[in-house]
């Protein structure tokens, strides 16, 4: 039975909703760190911040633009306390008749995965060479909206529907000059512990493009080793605010961030799908494939052994 708080539905019709509210969803920390290391914390990521600004400034669309952003990201991610953990999922499309995994398939790719935290575009970027998809009010953000256009974020409006086909464009282009780009198709923040459905409507990138899509899992755990246990900390969901959000962070020791890499994800017979009708069942197939792998990703050990 879901833990989470239900709230009223937004005025978009279209608009994605969480269930997740801070009051509900927050779990106190397992080991909260110190005053003075909080501080050094905050000074640590302002400074990364604003030394970042003339990076971003100058990188514009150089070669090596992906490679400096994730450099910068596993900085940040540093300097706030969080440590990346990378794991290698396994990819079962049994029944399938319509997809199958390419494991050992490099090169430019759609990444999905689910969304908790502002932290996710930072978590991908310093994984992997990518251009992540973020709202378009990050864009407005004070500094951190230069670094995300520096770093090469791509922003969609999500209260206006009539600017998806654009931004898919966007997307697809990126995608035909090599650069892999990084979506969170719930369209919004859930809290760690639950994740929503995937929208289908990115997936007509990949498609148009030809790359394959590559699911990622993202969860946040506190605690080293064996006593490591699911975090929702650093989850920004419902009414919160990045400075709550950003102080839960940095007060919050041990933090990891642990990223599930699956297999890619290409379809079958792509040519099959060129029909309007049949390019929105291509996208809504690849959707439901897609957050089945990253569902798995999320489980807790317990929970995979009784799903196996």
């Amino acid at each position: 039975m879901s833990a989470v708080a239900h709230l009223p539905v937004a005025s978009s019709a279209w608009l994605p909703v969480s269930p997740c509210a801070p009051d509900v969803c927050l779990r106190p920390q397992t080991r909260t760190a110190g005053l003075l290391r909080r501080a050094a914390r905050l000074a640590g990521a302002a400074a990364v911040l604003l030394a970042g600004l003339p990076i971003a400034l100058a990188l514009g669309r150089t070669a090596r633009r992906g490679a400096v952003t994730r450099r910068w990201s596993r900085l940040l991610l540093r300097a706030l306390g969080v440590r990346i953990v990378t794991r290698r999922g396994f990819s079962c499309i049994g029944g399938s008749v319509r997809a199958r995994a390419v494991p050992g398939e490099d090169g430019p790719a759609l990444l999905v995965g689910n969304h908790v935290s502002w932290l996710d575009p930072l978590v991908i970027t310093a994984t992997f060479a990518c251009r992540p998809l973020a709202k378009a009010e990050v864009g407005r953000w004070p500094i951190v909206g230069t670094l995300a256009a520096g770093g090469g974020a791509l922003f969609i409006d999500r209260d206006r529907l009539s600017a998806l086909p654009g931004v898919v464009a966007d997307m697809t282009a990126a995608l035909r000059r090599g650069e892999s780009v990084a979506a969170f198709p719930e369209g919004t923040t859930w809290c760690g512990r639950e994740m929503g459905r995937f929208r289908p409507a990115v997936f007509q990138a990949a498609l148009d493009a030809g790359v394959p899509v590559r699911p990622v899992a993202l969860r946040f755990l506190e605690g080293a080793g064996e006593r490591a246990a699911l975090s929702t900390r650093p989850s920004y969901v419902g009414d919160d605010t990045l400075l709550a959000s950003v102080l839960r962070i940095v007060a919050t020791r041990d933090l990891v961030a642990e990223v599930t890499v699956f297999p890619a994800v290409r379809l079958d017979r792509p040519a099959a799908y060129g029909g309007r009708a049949h390019r929105r069942e291509a996208r809504a197939a690849l959707a439901r494939i897609a957050e089945a792998q990253v569902r798995t990703g999320l489980m807790e050990p317990e929970e995979q052994a009784v799903a196996a």
